[in-house]
């Protein structure tokens, strides 16, 4: 995904932040997807497969869908426990900002804005 603008989103179906969040994610994604970004929506290894196809189906997210099924993307983020969290990368794949909860989506908009900018 280098030279795309990425928000890496760890969730649950369990979430209710989460749940919460999803149709402000599919907006983003519809947005900006034209211009470069992408949302990598990564479900948690205690995540159960069926509850997140059947989500998945229901909801037509539009963009990439992933299961740790072993944990280990969310290590390789830090040990990742909570959910959501969220991860915004710019074009080389460096953290510009991570959100621990609902992201404040003014301030992202604003931050997917300039990285696609730059």
């Amino acid at each position: 995904m280098r030279g795309q603008v990425v928000l890496v989103n760890f969730w649950a179906t369990s979430c209710s932040g989460c749940m919460q969040e999803m149709p402000e994610l599919i907006k983003l994604q519809q947005k900006y997807g034209p211009a470069g970004y992408k949302t990598l929506a990564i479900a948690m290894s205690y995540d159960i497969p069926e509850y997140i196809q059947n989500y998945r189906q229901r909801t037509e997210l539009p963009f990439i869908v992933s299961h740790d099924k072993d944990g280990s993307l969310a290590k390789s983020f830090g040990d990742v426990a909570l959910t959501p969290t969220s991860f915004l990368l710019d074009k080389n794949g460096k953290i510009l900002k991570q959100y621990v909860g609902i992201p404040d989506m003014n301030e992202l908009n604003q931050l997917i804005q300039g990285a696609l900018k730059s």
